[in-house]
């Protein structure tokens, strides 16, 4: 992330890099995904989690374990399917003032890199900006004890599970990094077992949010971005002590609309190759629906996922949006 001065809009002489170093931290990180190809049908097992060994080593995972965070950094966690890309997007807006310039040009892999991925310690090294933006899909569990002491500013995103189920199957039809998806109810198992890459969503959102009160961290939710993206905008823009005027606020709602995102080639994720990839079986921003797990379980499904949730998620106080109701759209609208 590049840090903006605090004034509508910069003019071209003060963006911070030109259109050719732009292009050519996109080709180079392309360049990357294309040599690491070799690695697609490879699977690391790190502390009984699964991951890709695309982007993803022993050596990488291990680092990001003992990561030295700085104050002022920014830090989004998320399980995956949950929103990871609409915060990034969030994020570089509100540092932008609602200028779209950095989001339209370069994109949000570099701007906002995974800490697990092997890439990003050297695209750090070569970075100067302050605040760093980070992003992880790691659990509490193993990456909370490199937050300790820190002041570090986290903002966990997370979308109610059956959604995230639903957004993780088709992405595994199109992720040639990840396993075949196989049938429907064999994913739904997986997914409550926690056998999935990236382990148990279970785990992940209790650990992080159980954790709340002894990290600097804010909740926000898919859901919340989706009905009240105005208010979802304004409240991490608090967080982070970048409040915004209210046409700044209004850009970065245009700009990080679903349908907006959906178009932006620096975070549809279309830059990569088919290889990694394939387009042909899905878009990367496919609906951005809240609900649309109903398209997709049975009735007793439904029930099973129920009991399931009851069980592991009995002490956790978090609400979760399983629908787009009238009702529940004016309850986060008030909130």
């Amino acid at each position: 992330m590049l840090i903006i001065p605090h004034r509508d809009r910069l003019t071209e002489t003060e963006r911070p890099e030109k259109s050719c170093s732009k292009e050519i931290l996109c080709i180079t990180f392309i360049n990357i995904l294309r040599e690491d190809m070799a690695r697609l049908d490879v699977t690391e097992i790190f502390h009984g989690i699964l991951f890709p060994g695309h982007l993803h080593t022993q050596d990488s995972l291990q680092l990001a374990l003992k990561f030295l965070f700085q104050d002022t950094d920014v830090l989004i966690v998320s399980y995956p399917k949950s929103g990871t890309t609409w915060m990034q997007e969030i994020v570089t807006l509100i540092s932008s003032r609602g200028d779209p310039h950095l989001s339209q040009t370069i994109p949000n892999w570099t701007r906002a890199p995974w800490l697990e991925q092997y890439y990003c310690a050297d695209l750090l090294k070569t970075s100067t900006s302050t605040p760093r933006v980070l992003t992880t899909h790691l659990p509490h569990h193993l990456l909370g004890p490199a937050l300790q002491g820190t002041k570090a500013r986290i903002i966990y995103v997370s979308r109610n599970p059956k959604d995230v189920l639903v957004s993780f199957y088709h992405f595994h039809k199109m992720a040639n990094f990840l396993p075949d998806a196989g049938s429907f109810p064999e994913f739904l198992n997986q997914f409550l077992q926690g056998t999935l890459h990236f382990g148990s969503w279970f785990d992940h959102v209790r650990g992080w949010t159980n954790q709340a009160a002894a990290l600097s961290l804010i909740h926000v939710s898919y859901e919340e971005m989706s009905m009240n993206l105005h208010g979802a905008i304004n409240r991490v823009s608090s967080f982070l002590q970048r409040p915004l005027l209210e046409h700044e606020l209004n850009d970065c709602v245009k700009h990080c609309s679903f349908s907006c995102m959906k178009d932006n080639k620096m975070i549809n994720y279309t830059l990569i190759p088919d290889e990694i990839l394939d387009h042909s079986k899905g878009c990367f921003m496919r609906k951005g629906e809240i609900g649309d797990w109903k398209t997709m379980f049975t009735e007793e499904q439904n029930q099973y996922f129920d009991s399931m949730f009851k069980s592991r998620m009995q002490d956790c106080t978090l609400k979760f949006v399983w629908e787009k109701t009238e009702k529940e759209e004016l309850k986060v609208l008030k909130e």
